[in-house]
């Protein structure tokens, strides 16, 4: 099969397109997907680089990539939830290649009406987001959640989940962005570059923090005692100072069921998820590229 794989760590050109990759090979529990897309986020880049070798450890030659959305091609005998020939979306392991061997108990159905290239932007970023609000945050009806990044790909589902928990949310945003930040639906938005803005925001139950840097050290100070924060990248430098708040860091779990609910709003138009790009496989080291400069939007790489 064709896929692309790292043989050491490095930058975008250690990123190789290779023709001839061995097939992926399921168990019995396992399910092999022919897949349509999978999507580039920032964990890729850094699992490439080589900077996040303790959390992400890889056996080289080895596939980057967590999202795959495709059709089945094969299943194990101990799996009965999917047969050949279902469309299917996944949070796994090893998807920018054209099969993906994947454990059954984390496929799920993806729902008539969805486009599968646009379906494989969802498995990692929703259940960031989701998970920065329902286990970070805990989020629930009558607290009050800000979500700094909001206009990201984490950021949005992190707002669609805290809404749909009954929470207020306060979409964190730039100050060129807060008219876009109406989109989202939030009740409230707020400039989180502008110092005086956050000054005059009041204590809030919970953050769910994308951005990471001297934002969510601000945005630690705007969290009430017993409040809670969850984060996606690097703990604020002075968060031990904050001995009343709960600080937690998202790294996300499949969840499948929640995966089809977030399908379910892509179809229904509920939920939102802009796709910037859309390349093919071939092109993942300049999807890389474009990544890592920042402000590319979400990347769908098609196969």
């Amino acid at each position: 099969m064709r896929a692309v794989r790292i043989h050491r760590y490095g930058g975008p050109e250690v990123l190789d397109y290779e023709e001839s990759v061995a097939d992926p090979v399921i168990g019995a529990d396992d399910v092999l997907i022919a897949a349509v897309a999978t999507s580039v986020n920032p964990i890729d880049w850094k699992i490439r680089s080589g900077t996040r070798q303790k959390d992400f450890p890889l056996k080289l030659p080895a596939i980057l990539g967590k999202d795959v959305s495709g059709t089945v091609l094969a299943v194990g005998r101990d799996v009965h939830h999917v047969v050949v020939g279902d469309r299917v979306i996944a949070l796994t392991d090893a998807t920018y290649a054209e099969q993906v061997a994947v454990p059954g108990k984390l496929v799920t159905h993806l729902p008539d009406g969805v486009d599968p290239i646009d379906a494989a932007a969802l498995p990692l970023v929703s259940m960031t987001g989701d998970q920065l609000v329902r286990v970070a945050t805990q989020a629930m009806a009558g607290q009050t959640i800000l979500v700094s990044g909001a206009l990201g790909s984490v950021g949005r589902a992190a707002v669609h989940s805290a809404m749909k928990l009954g929470a207020t949310v306060i979409a964190g945003v730039r100050g060129h962005q807060l008219a876009e930040a109406e989109s989202l639906g939030a009740p409230a938005s707020v400039a989180i570059d502008d110092e005086d803005a956050l000054a005059a925001l009041s204590q809030v139950d919970g953050v769910a923090d994308t951005v990471g840097g001297d934002t969510a050290a601000r945005l630690l100070r705007k969290v009430k005692a017993g409040g809670r924060f969850g984060y996606t990248s690097v703990l604020p430098e002075d968060a031990a100072k904050h001995a009343s708040i709960e600080i937690s860091r998202v790294f996300a779990q499949p969840d499948p069921a929640k995966l089809r609910e977030f399908a379910d709003d892509l179809r229904d138009g509920k939920f939102v998820l802009p796709i910037n790009r859309r390349m093919p496989l071939s092109e993942a080291r300049a999807a890389h590229e474009l990544l890592e400069k920042g402000g590319g939007g979400k990347v769908v790489l098609t196969i």
